[in-house]
């Protein structure tokens, strides 16, 4: 699994990448069988002015043989915005590997045995 990080220069450009590419890797290391790429974009919506929820995280994941996949997060540091899209695309491929591996066909009432 690769992971890209871009980073614009309101929120700390290069600086923040390494953090933010151990992080991300750590939070979705049980998905690297399954992943072939993450992007991860990191801006500063609103530029140098201030605000709540003014840094974003999107995240993009690229299951392999699959369409790729993404989550967005806004919070007010680089660190919450990129651990929160993290946790967010970890429940995404959860549910979207937990289906595709799911078999079908469990018990039922007919197997039961009578006691």
């Amino acid at each position: 699994m690769q992971i890209q990080v871009f980073a614009d220069k309101h929120v700390g450009g290069g600086a923040i990448a390494q953090e933010a590419t151990d992080s991300i890797a750590s939070i979705l290391d049980r998905f690297a069988d399954h992943l072939t790429r993450v992007e991860a974009h990191i801006t500063d919506v609103n530029g140098h002015k201030g605000g709540s929820e003014d840094k974003k995280c999107s995240l993009e994941a690229r299951p392999k043989g699959q369409p790729p996949v993404a989550v967005t997060h806004k919070a007010e540091t680089a660190e919450e915005a990129y651990l929160g899209a993290a946790e967010s695309m970890a429940h995404l491929l959860d549910s979207k590997f937990g289906r595709l591996h799911h078999a079908k066909g469990g018990e039922t009432i007919r197997h039961l045995v009578a006691d």
